[in-house]
């Protein structure tokens, strides 16, 4: 039997959102997790755990399309002020120190050597690429857009223009891209509202292949 919402339900009426609309709590749809990382205006490196975005391709290029970038926030600034910018895909073993990323984000913070992670020199772009990161996506900006009229958060659009990716992920046959050691996904405080109880939290998955399609 499938319950139907186009309101609030009652159960999470006092719920706190974070600024997030209540149906992304009820869908809890998995958006992959990486950081993106930039130079700050000071020479410092800035370091932002992203989700909420996705990625498309047109025979004319590849896409990353970044849909919720908090206009005061360092990344926002950083893309006004240089356009270039990096996503680093971590494994989960490196989860944790990507993470602390958050906790070190002040102005005059080298905000990936304090969370414990290497710096390398991009190939294409002025920012710099986490090292530990088993894929690594140049990008450059194109365009940004509210969602809504006046909103605090952009969605951004950015070409991808190099990658940089670690041989043994590539081989699907060693760790590959999937699985516990591939892409990790944000999924974000899921509830059920017909049994919510005020509590919920967030969590991290991996994706594993279901089966082999067949070729085009």
């Amino acid at each position: 039997m499938k319950k139907e919402y186009s309101t609030i339900p009652a159960s999470m009426e006092s719920m706190q959102t974070y600024g997030f609309h209540w149906m992304d709590f009820v869908t809890a749809i998995p958006s992959p997790l990486f950081v993106v990382t930039s130079y700050k205006s000071n020479g410092r490196p800035n370091a932002c755990l992203q989700s909420w975005s996705c990625f498309g391709s047109r025979p004319e290029g590849f896409y990353a399309i970044l849909s919720s970038v908090n206009k005061s926030g360092h990344l926002y600034q950083t893309v006004k002020q240089h356009g270039e910018v990096v996503l680093n895909f971590p494994s989960a073993d490196y989860y944790d120190r990507c993470y602390a990323t958050i906790r070190h984000n002040q102005f005059d913070d080298d905000e990936i050597a304090l969370s414990g992670l290497s710096a390398e020199p991009a190939a294409t772009v002025q920012a710099p690429r986490i090292k530990e990161c088993f894929l690594n996506l140049e990008c450059r900006f194109l365009w940004e857009k509210d969602i809504i009229e006046g909103d605090s958060h952009a969605l951004m659009c950015f070409e991808i223009c190099h990658i940089s990716a670690d041989q043994q992920h590539l081989e699907e046959s060693d760790l590959g891209r999937y699985g516990e050691s591939g892409y990790l996904y944000n999924i974000h405080y899921p509830v059920n509202p017909e049994t919510y109880q005020g509590t919920s939290r967030d969590a991290i998955a991996v994706l594993h292949k279901l089966r082999e399609m067949s070729e085009y």
